[in-house]
């Protein structure tokens, strides 16, 4: 069986999308864009976010984040971070005495998950007229800037994330969500880039995850088919590219055993246009709106 490939393109110089590029993104549901950013916006953003760690406290909590593992099911700190800056560890961060078994930079799985709205640097690298032309080259009229994540996926450490999609987290009527992952280093086949499984996001979603059910957080099966993994393509993603895909197309990452972390920086947005339901797990407080881009 041939292996299946991703678009990749050359970034257009304004942000704004070809009919190629749109044409591919609609058939695949993922595109790459190279050289969307600058290797020195790359690393101004990987400077504040180890800046962000330097700060933070690793005795002051110990919230450990793991697609495999569920361990953020009804953890407090996780589910209140939609308006916040939050830290949260790698599944192997810690020895069994409680000790981390590497540097603190080297043990977190990502920040999370307002960065975007309330640090200054990563607002700066959120909000430019070349993101939003691109976005309103995709036919948003009213986006809105729902969640950042900055993510680390660290050497040795860096957990396996299965295969999903986004939607079941972020999910709105109808379906608007669209990511916009940034990579601040090299992404490779060593270090876990993200796979996907291109021409699936027409399909169905398959999950809604962490819905709130009577002041609980469950996992809503739609659909328990089982993923057709023997059919993904690599997006292997040299730094400064921008790999954006809809919010059904299902992806996933290996784990980095390699000595070489593979920081990137994800943006989710939907249309402000369309209902977010108030049982989703990501929530703002009254006094974060949802924003658009802001730049007029």
């Amino acid at each position: 069986m041939t292996t299946p490939c991703l678009e990749s393109f050359a970034a257009p110089q304004d942000g704004r999308l070809t009919q190629n590029m749109l044409d591919a993104f609609d058939r695949d549901g993922v595109i790459i864009l190279r050289d969307f950013v600058r290797v020195s916006e790359c690393e101004r953003l990987r400077e504040r976010a180890l800046k962000l760690v330097d700060e933070f406290d690793e005795e002051s909590v110990r919230s450990i984040f793991s697609v495999i593992e569920q361990t953020q099911l009804n953890d407090d700190y996780f589910n209140d971070s939609g308006d916040k800056i939050r830290f949260f560890f790698e599944y192997g961060a810690f020895d069994e005495s409680g000790a981390l078994v590497q540097e603190k930079e080297h043990s977190l799985n990502k920040l999370g998950h307002a960065m975007h709205d309330l640090d200054p640097v990563f607002n700066e690298f959120s909000r430019t007229a070349k993101l939003a032309a691109l976005v309103e080259s995709l036919g948003y009229d009213d986006p809105g800037l729902l969640q950042s994540m900055y993510i680390f996926k660290p050497p040795r450490i860096g957990g396996e994330v299965s295969c999903h999609q986004d939607s079941t987290f972020l999910y709105t009527e109808p379906d608007s969500c669209i990511g916009f992952w940034f990579a601040l280093e090299d992404a490779t086949l060593e270090n876990g880039c993200m796979h996907f499984i291109p021409g699936v996001h027409k399909a169905p979603l398959k999950q809604r995850n962490f819905r709130q059910d009577d002041g609980k957080f469950v996992i809503e099966v739609l659909d328990d088919t089982p993923w057709p993994e023997d059919a993904t393509a690599p997006a292997a993603a040299p730094v400064g590219t921008l790999v954006i895909f809809k919010g059904r197309a299902p992806h996933m990452s290996g784990p980095n055993l390699s000595e070489k972390s593979r920081h990137a920086y994800t943006l989710h947005i939907i249309d402000k246009a369309g209902h977010y339901p108030a049982n989703n797990w990501l929530q703002r407080g009254p006094d974060m709106p949802l924003k658009g881009f802001g730049l007029s």
